[in-house]
């Protein structure tokens, strides 16, 4: 075949002709569907339009692939893009990248946006994705990028600084254009934009731009994009019943917690109500710790410079640190992490390899200045409270430890009805202390334990933390949402920081481990997923009001009484709705605030001692018998 050369394709070699482009060779291997979006060459996410060398590797990537989904939202950016430029002469577009279920564009404005406006922009985006324009790949040098770019402030910003995520690269900057609109960007993206079948847009915010409070804020337009339009119109469902569970929104109605302006951005109030079901968690918390052999502590809320420096928190961690104190005799500072602490425990008298695991817990309470524009009610906050435990064991033991963590953490799972889970190894981080050696032992470790524990994981290469590799666990909600809340650390470079050292049965000196872990990652954060898991309707156990007492009349009222008194010397938390209102009324106030039992007494029931009931649910239980509805009770409480 003249000029012709030989790649191989989903494992098979086919012959293409010269100047061949990736997807040449899918179609010649008969794999180029319209589902295709891109191509994997030499294992590089790339256009389809990518021109072939003799022996490349090609492989496609469908629009449903994690990688395949991307392609096609960030190429739905660049058209929102193109259709706010197109309407809002003047406008500087900055950056627009894909997200977890979507997309954004970051906008300067001459004026606020309005929900009219993104109809007009959605409209916009019809007309260009009706036109399917190309999207086509061009390199620059950065001189000409940034005279292409004149008048785009925020672009010029990101190409002489070189950014390898926006496009810029070396010496050669990549731009996409589609129709006369053009983007820095490193792709790759769709065909064209005809390859578009369902998006919408979602709603406006403000951004920093780069994040940083300092720099001018930015007009955030978010969307989403789907291969199709069934596909569109399940996630706008599932997004009506995530608002529907919104934490903060149930936080007000259910008068669990609050975060007022005068307190502080991403500081928390608990109510009596929210305190109630904190309470329950930390009983359970702490009883659950003792019983696996866990030892209980307190530590202080701030700590000398010495501390963090040699932690390394201040060199790697001080973005996200309160300033310090001058105390006249030194600096301090609030802590943001609870491990320091603990390690001067650890470090407080002569330990043995007879100590060894000792094995801390703390519900400790820290701080981090969390910028305001990632700040989201209880799930992101600046002052929080971690399940935190640290792990002194040795060599030898760490791998049961971990092996031990894990089992206790599918317990709490349980105990708070979670299923289903997702796991991810992270690898050493860019910004780091410790030796390759000492890395290199942590991950092994980390990774032998997952494959003896039998959970399937994923990898998350450079995501560890500073000071070692972590595995983090992510748990599915009721709606299909996975939330991370367990974290296990395996920790070699503070033990040496700080010098810690145990005498072995050798009598010589030798250096611990340190595991760092978290099961619920924050008292906070783990409410704001439990208040969305069920919806503000927490299991029996939990509620903070158990059953509600409504008598009929006046009359009633010292029989209703008298129930809830029996109900509360059995444990059950209980009140007496003695408004002058109506029953529906009462009952539709207990139902508002999702109170598991509400128990009417009227005459039937005080002539027949028997009950009358009314589940959170709606099912109503006539003249049932005490023993009865106990032993619904006492079933309901095995989750306490």
């Amino acid at each position: 075949m003249m000029g012709a050369f030989a790649v191989k394709v989903g494992g098979r070699v086919v012959q293409v002709e010269a100047g061949a482009r990736a997807e040449d060779a899918l179609a010649a291997a008969g794999l180029l569907g319209r589902d295709v979006v891109a191509a994997r060459v030499d294992g590089v996410l790339r256009d389809l339009s990518t021109p072939l060398h003799d022996g490349a590797a090609v492989e496609p990537v469908d629009v449903r692939e994690p990688e395949g989904l991307e392609v096609l939202r960030h190429s739905t950016a660049h058209v929102l893009a193109q259709a706010v430029v197109d309407l809002f002469p003047g406008a500087a577009y900055a950056i627009g990248p894909p997200v977890e279920d979507g997309f954004y564009y970051d906008f300067d404005l001459p004026r606020p946006l309005t929900e009219e406006d993104l109809g007009r922009i959605e409209a916009r985006m019809r007309e260009i994705i009706s036109e399917d324009q190309p999207f086509r790949r061009e390199e620059l040098s950065p001189t000409q990028a940034l005279s292409l770019f004149q008048g785009q402030p925020y672009k010029q910003e990101i190409i002489r600084s070189l950014d390898e995520g926006e496009g810029a690269s070396g010496d050669r900057v990549s731009v996409y254009w589609n129709g006369r609109f053009v983007d820095l960007c490193r792709g790759p993206h769709l065909p064209s934009t005809g390859r578009i079948p369902a998006f919408r847009l979602l709603r406006v915010a403000g951004a920093y731009w780069r994040g940083d409070e300092r720099n001018p804020m930015l007009q955030r337009v978010y969307g989403t994009a789907w291969p199709s339009v069934e596909e569109l119109e399940a996630y706008l469902a599932r997004l009506e019943e995530a608002a529907r569970r919104d934490h903060r929104r149930l936080g007000r109605e259910l008068d669990l917690f609050s975060i007022p302006e005068e307190l502080g951005a991403g500081l928390v109030l608990w109510h009596p109500k929210g305190a109630i079901v904190r309470g329950e968690i930390e009983s359970y918390l702490r009883q659950a710790h003792l019983r696996r052999g866990y030892l209980p502590v307190y530590t202080p809320h701030v700590g000398r410079a010495w501390l963090w420096e040699t932690s390394g928190h201040l060199r790697f961690y001080r973005d996200l640190m309160y300033p310090g104190m001058d105390s006249g005799a030194g600096e301090y500072f609030v802590k943001p992490m609870n491990c320091p602490f603990h390690v001067l425990i650890y470090k407080s008298k002569t330990r043995s390899y007879r100590d060894l695991p000792l094995r801390l817990f703390e519900l400790g309470t820290v701080y981090r200045f969390e910028r305001s524009g990632v700040l989201h009610g209880l799930l992101r906050a600046r002052g929080f409270t971690q399940d935190d435990s640290h792990i002194f064991c040795t060599r030898e033991q760490l791998v049961g430890e971990i092996l031990g963590v894990f089992e206790f953490a599918l317990e709490v799972y349980r105990k708070f009805g979670f299923e289903g889970l997702q796991v991810a190894l992270s690898t050493r981080a860019e910004k780091s202390i410790g030796t390759e050696e000492m890395w290199a032992e942590a991950t092994e470790t980390l990774r032998r334990a997952l494959e003896k524990s039998g959970l399937p994981f994923t990898m998350a290469e450079g995501e560890g933390a500073f000071y070692g590799p972590k595995v983090d666990i992510h748990v599915r909600d009721a709606i299909g949402r996975f939330w991370q809340l367990t974290t296990v650390q395996v920790d070699f470079a503070l033990p040496e920081r700080f010098d810690l050292e145990y005498v072995g049965a050798d009598n010589r000196r030798h250096r611990p481990v340190m595991v760092h872990r978290a099961l619920l990652g924050s008292l906070e954060r783990f409410f704001g997923v439990l208040i969305e898991h069920y919806a503000g309707a927490f299991p029996l156990w939990l509620a903070p009001v158990q059953a509600v007492v409504v008598p009929v009349a006046s009359r009633h009222e010292e029989h209703a009484r008298q129930v809830a008194s029996r109900l509360a010397s059995l444990g059950l938390r209980v009140e007496v709705d003695e408004a002058r209102e109506t029953v529906q009324a009462k009952i539709r106030r207990a139902q508002l605030a999702k109170v598991p039992y509400t128990l009417v007494v009227g005459d039937a029931e005080v002539a027949t001692g028997t009950l009358s009931v009314r589940t959170r649910e709606g099912q109503d239980l006539r003249g049932i018998p005490w023993e009865e509805f106990l032993a619904r009770i006492r079933e309901g409480l095995e989750g306490g």
